[in-house]
């Protein structure tokens, strides 16, 4: 599948559409969003007038069987993105799906088999697969900058958000019928998927999950341990209800470590025996666009490969159901 330029089709244009993705589809070379779609026709209308977008439709399926449409990007919770995905699919459609990928990896699956049965490609917006600032991190590591990689560890915890505090309406974040889970999926799936970007596939996984806090129904707390093919140990420890924020992570080798955040803009610091050395990064004004110029490059034969795939997208969402299955046994 070769384009000329891509058109893409946004299916559930809502906050993170507004400066984080959508924009980088118009600003992308090659790209142009044609269709922007919300099932209030009022937002839909609202949203393409103010981002000088042509089309708008309150109908997810009218926007995937518009011929001007060859790309959809599914913005959608969770809960409906294997829906969405095989429908475009059978349409012919080029699919990127927000992250998480799915509810779970079984639904994961049926969405790659969609796709590659409809010969179509399908990517995961891991966005920071592609944004300079872990690209460094991957350089360093490839270079031999902590020598052998020995382990990992993540360190995440928030104080708990207004807006789960005794709310009368939860955000459907923290319901897994439309996340897969809590929190813990919608964050803690940037970290993992980073990881495997940096250190290649999870092979084996043990969790315990918890709901400490009781402002809702999912787990708030996760302590996972995790071991990649390469022979790397990994810890995480994840709590959605503490009394301040931390976002830590450590990659420790035989001759040093990198010390970085995953949602921060903190600088990544090298430490080993003998130096010290950090690097900032500005981000991206949308940081969406540098994976989103990856696909573009990739659809339009540009000596482009997105590194976030279906495939890869998965594999956050197994290791993900292995570290909370104890808590959603019926």
């Amino acid at each position: 599948m070769k384009y000329t330029k891509v058109r893409w089709g946004i299916i559930g244009c809502g906050d993170v559409t507004e400066v984080k993705s959508g924009p980088a589809f118009q600003k992308s070379r090659n790209s142009e969003l044609v269709a922007v779609m919300r099932r209030s026709g009022e937002l839909a209308k609202d949203y393409a007038q103010r981002h000088s977008v042509p089309k708008w439709y309150e109908d997810a399926d009218k926007l995937i069987n518009d011929p001007d449409v060859n790309a959809v990007y599914i913005a959608t919770p969770p809960g409906f993105h294997k829906e969405y995905t095989i429908k475009a699919a059978k349409a012919g459609k080029a699919v990127y799906v927000e992250k998480p990928m799915a509810l779970n990896e079984t639904e994961c699956q049926e969405m790659i088999k969609a796709c590659k049965e409809a010969d179509v490609p399908l990517f995961v917006a891991y966005y920071r697969r592609a944004m300079p600032r872990f690209l460094k991190i991957k350089e360093l590591l490839e270079n031999g900058a902590v020598g052998d990689v020995r382990f990992v560890t993540t360190t995440q915890y928030q104080y708990a958000a207004k807006e789960v505090m005794d709310a009368e309406e939860l955000p459907w974040r923290v319901m897994p019928h439309l996340a897969g889970g809590g929190l813990f999926f919608d964050l803690a799936s940037h970290t993992l998927d980073l990881f495997d970007f940096l250190l290649g596939p999870i092979k084996a996984v043990k969790g315990i999950a918890s709901n400490q806090a009781g402002y809702y129904q999912a787990e708030d707390i996760v302590t996972g341990t995790y071991l990649f093919e390469s022979g790397v140990h990994g810890v995480g420890n994840w709590c959605f209800s503490a009394f301040e924020n931390v976002d830590v992570n450590e990659i420790i080798g035989s001759k040093g470590k990198i010390t970085f955040s995953t949602f921060g803009n903190e600088p990544i610091t090298l430490i080993t025996a003998s130096r010290s050395e950090n690097w900032s990064f500005e981000p991206p004004q949308h940081v969406h666009q540098p994976l989103v110029e990856t696909i573009v490059a990739e659809l339009t034969g540009n000596k482009g490969v997105c590194p976030s795939t279906g495939v890869t997208g998965a594999r956050a969402n197994w290791v993900m159901g292995e570290m909370v299955k104890n808590f959603y046994v019926n």
